[in-house]
C-alpha cells in the first residue's frame, strides 16, 4: 500500500512520501493561482477550483484566500458558499452537502497527529474525516476538529470548536461545542 492509499484509508502515513509531498505542492499552487485571481475573474478562479477540488457542484462560490493539503479529497456539493480566509487540511474526505454556508476562517480539519513526542517526531500522522449534511450555517472562525459530523438543516456559532458530532436540526455553540437547542 502507497503512502497515498493509507492516507487516504485513513492509516498512520508519512506525509514526507514523494507523491505526497507532489499533491501537496500541486494544491499549493493552484491555492496560489486561485488567491492571485481578481474579482473580475470569477469564471477562471471557478475553473481553478474544479482542478483543485474533488468535487464542486454546478453553483458554489469561495471567496480568497482559501488553503488546503490536497484538495482532491474536498467534495462540495450544490450551492456552496465559504466566505474569506478558509482553510481545509484534507488528508481525508471533506464531504460537505448542498446548501452550506461557511463563515470567514472556518477551519476543517482531518489531519491528526500522536500525541507520544517520538511518534509524532518521526512524521507519521493520520486522518479522519469530517462530514457536513444539507443546508448547514457554520459561523466565522469556527473549527470543525477531525471525525465529527455535522446534521442536516443545523447552525454552528461562531468560534464554535467541534469536538464531537452535531446531530440534525439543532444550534451548537462553543468550546467545545454543544447543542444550545432545537431547531423546529
Amino acid at each position: 500500500m502507497t503512502e497515498k492509499e493509507k492516507m487516504l484509508a485513513g492509516e498512520w502515513y508519512l506525509a514526507s512520501d514523494s507523491e505526497l509531498r507532489e499533491a501537496h505542492r500541486r494544491a499549493l499552487r493552484l491555492a496560489r493561482e486561485i488567491n492571485q485571481t481578481t474579482e473580475e475573474e470569477v469564471a477562471k478562479r471557478k475553473s481553478l477550483f474544479r482542478e483543485l477540488l474533488g468535487r464542486v457542484g454546478k453553483t458554489f462560490h469561495i471567496e480568497p484566500p482559501f488553503r488546503c493539503d490536497y484538495g482532491f479529497n474536498i467534495f462540495l456539493g450544490e450551492n456552496f458558499y465559504a466566505n474569506f480566509d478558509c482553510i481545509f487540511l484534507d488528508v481525508c474526505a471533506i464531504e460537505i452537502g448542498d446548501d452550506v454556508l461557511l463563515g470567514p476562517r472556518v477551519g476543517i480539519y482531518t489531519a491528526c497527529h500522536p500525541l507520544e513526542p517520538e511518534i509524532r517526531k518521526s512524521g507519521w500522522e493520520f486522518g479522519k474525516p469530517v462530514r457536513i449534511g444539507n443546508n448547514v450555517w457554520i459561523g466565522g472562525n469556527s473549527i470543525l476538529n477531525p471525525g465529527i459530523s455535522i446534521g442536516d438543516n443545523s447552525v454552528i456559532g461562531a468560534g464554535s470548536v467541534v469536538t464531537k458530532p452535531i446531530p440534525a436540526h439543532v444550534v451548537a455553540v462553543g468550546n467545545p461545542c454543544r447543542v444550545l437547542r432545537e431547531l423546529s
